[in-house]
């Protein structure tokens, strides 16, 4: 069922005493109240079935996702809606301009001396009445295909800038700001959806409704649709025209700091605990302020240009038609034109400037949307980094043996931070990182599972240079655990079971056992289906890194890379994990990154990275014996108490 999961854990269908039990155990409230169970149950009654999607991702994108970011291009994929709403917004466009030759036809046959017929008036007000409900009844029709067709046209644009993000490199995240990308998300498709659902038919039918006004109006009167034409419309281009360019730097603009502004948003939310133990409110407000200021500005100056177009083409009509009536009203004077053929005129005249002021309101929703089309396509135009090639193939079952070839690599090609580096990791060898902070430590394990590509040099798995292979067949073969472990919204289970969906329970009770997790989960209210709050903020930082080392345990890789994996654990947390590490690392390749040399010492061999190359390679012992780096750095860790050192050091 389709929310079954969202409202609780396994005590029942909503998670039963979810509240109440993480209410005992400290925890913020995560069930449903019992006063809206009721409710609750009854809406999940009434919830259809949601079959599981089919999705199929490739690394690569298809030649539709190649496609270039235009509106034609984004509605092209439903003709069905795209013809339906296009014959909608003719037949309300010719039903809405009956009305001005009925009052024309009544005139002439009904009102004029020698003419009066009430029943030919009577009949032209209900023929005049039925086309307006038809006139209405066609434009609901229009309303309900334009917001389908809007709904399906932002779902899949969703859908394509999502799965853009999953391809993008770890660079461009590096780079960019979340509460940009965020934007992108939400508030540009937002604007490109209003465009979609309600401006593309707008502009359809105003702009056809000029176009039939103008023909009715030469067939009217050549002479006065001429000076319409050739007077009035050039001053109204030449404005538009202006307003165009004007308006299009200012919805740029106001897009772009619309984005800073969700990014400094973003940013303080994230970051709520370390601005309130430093008492950085008033400066984050004092910051918050001059985003949204610069924000406000941009929409100010877009304000400012559509206070100078909406009235200017509005008195362009005004004096228009006032030049109009005296010139028609001279040719009726001079018997040229009948006075209901002038009525006519000046109806569809009326009618004909009517659109233009609709469409200034709707150029705003047009120049809002193409904005956002701008900024999407410059973010689905942005390559990853880190790409397969067109013939990259699946990588077979790995031994584990990693080799760094004349490595040299830079996040800026002009500053590397490795300079060719040569090492080579046996199948089944734990291999230790060590160094000062900035050395290339964390560098290198991101080049071995590929988050980087090397400036030069090459990487190979079981001597396959690692850039003509597949990047999921590669990534499933190696694990990696983070200094900073990452907990996604769900249960504990949801998380454990992250880098293996097909994991029994039968698996995951071992899973924790190994890391020292039954004691955390014996605790929780509703154990392995306990929500996890966001990024786990309930849980301590050493629980998270269990939690991670337990997900790494049950994915099997044959290389498993840890990052700094015990630096957030108090020393009897450190014992537990490094006796589920034995376990974790027997017979795989790993590479271990590490400050705490109770970790380095565990690895059958110690690597000393500094200033961006090897500066010592060996066994603990050998490396104890040649008095270099590592003995200097093993001195001061001994020095600072560092326990178990007699051991380590025999």
């Amino acid at each position: 069922m389709g929310w079954g999961g969202g409202f609780g854990g396994g005590g029942g269908m909503f998670g039963g005493s979810a509240s109440a039990a993480s209410g005992r155990a400290g925890l913020p409230f995560g069930g449903i109240p019992s006063e809206l169970m009721d409710e609750a149950t009854k809406l999940l009654a009434s919830e259809p079935e949601h079959p599981k999607s089919n999705v199929h991702f490739t690394q690569r994108p298809s030649e539709k996702e190649r496609e270039r970011l235009t509106l034609p291009n984004l509605i092209k994929v439903y003709p069905k809606w795209v013809v339906s709403g296009s014959l909608l917004v003719i037949i309300t466009a010719l039903t809405l301009q009956a009305g001005p030759l009925l009052t024309e036809f009544a005139i002439k046959n009904g009102m004029e001396p020698g003419h009066r017929d009430l029943k030919v008036i009577a009949a032209c007000a209900i023929i005049y009445l039925v086309l307006a409900l038809v006139s209405v009844y066609f434009q609901r029709l229009q309303v309900d295909v334009t917001g389908k067709l809007s709904s399906r046209v932002m779902h899949d644009l969703r859908i394509r800038v999502f799965t853009h993000f999953q391809r993008l490199s770890l660079d461009f995240f590096t780079d960019e700001k979340a509460g940009v990308l965020m934007s992108r998300m939400t508030s540009d498709v937002e604007n490109l959806q209003q465009l979609v659902q309600d401006g593309i038919s707008q502009f359809a039918l105003q702009g056809l409704t000029m176009i039939v006004i103008t023909v009715i109006l030469f067939k009217t009167n050549v002479e006065l649709a001429a000076w319409t034409v050739l007077l009035i419309v050039p001053l109204l281009f030449v404005f538009t025209v202006w307003f165009h360019q004007a308006s299009e730097k200012g919805y740029l603009l106001a897009r772009d700091r619309i984005a800073l502004v969700l990014a400094d948003l973003s940013e303080s939310l994230y970051g709520i605990r370390v601005v309130t133990a430093n008492n950085r409110q008033k400066r984050n407000i004092r910051n918050h302020r001059h985003v949204v200021g610069a924000y406000r500005d941009a929409n100010i100056y877009t304000g400012r240009v559509n206070a100078i177009y909406g009235p200017s083409t509005l008195m362009i009509g005004i004096l228009g038609q006032a030049l109009l009536l005296g010139i028609g009203g001279r040719m009726v004077l001079d018997h040229q034109l009948n006075i209901a053929y002038l009525i006519a005129f000046f109806l569809y005249l009326n009618r004909f400037f009517a659109p233009i002021q609709l469409l200034v309101q709707q150029y705003n929703s047009l120049q809002q949307g193409r904005s956002s089309i701008i900024r999407l396509r410059e973010l689905l135009e942005i390559p990853p980094t880190v790409d397969e090639i067109a013939n990259a193939v699946t990588l077979p079952a790995i031994e584990g043996r990693i080799t760094f070839e004349n490595v040299s690599f830079g996040y800026n090609p002009d500053t590397l931070v490795l300079h060719d580096v040569n090492l080579v990791i046996e199948p089944g060898e734990s291999v230790a990182f060590v160094g000062p902070t900035g050395a290339g430590k964390s560098t290198m394990a991101k080049l071995a599972n590929r988050f980087y590509d090397p400036t030069s040099g090459r990487v190979l798995v079981d001597g396959i240079d690692v850039r003509t292979v597949t990047l999921r067949s590669l990534r499933s073969q190696l694990g990696v655990v983070p200094q900073e472990p990452f907990l996604f919204a769900g249960s504990i289970r949801t998380n454990l079971r992250f880098g293996d969906l097909d994991a029994t329970d039968e698996d995951i009770e071992t899973a924790i056992d190994v890391v020292g997790l039954r004691e955390l989960v014996d605790r929780l209210p509703d154990g392995l289906d306990t929500p996890v709050h966001e990024r786990g903020q309930t849980l301590s930082a050493g629980e998270r890194q269990q939690l991670a080392l337990a997900r790494a345990f049950l994915a099997r890789p044959r290389v498993l890379i840890l990052d700094e994996a015990t630096s957030s654990l108090d020393l009897r947390s450190e014992t537990v994990i490094e006796r589920a590490l034995d376990r974790l690392l027997e017979g795989r390749s790993a590479i271990l990154i590490a400050h705490r040399l109770t970790t380095a010492q565990r690895a059958d061999r110690i690597v000393v990275i500094d200033d961006g190359g090897i500066v010592e390679m060996g066994t603990p012992r050998e490396l104890l014996k040649l008095g270099g780096a590592y003995a200097t750095m093993y001195d001061a860790w001994l020095a600072s108490g560092g326990r178990d050192a007699t051991r380590a050091g025999a």
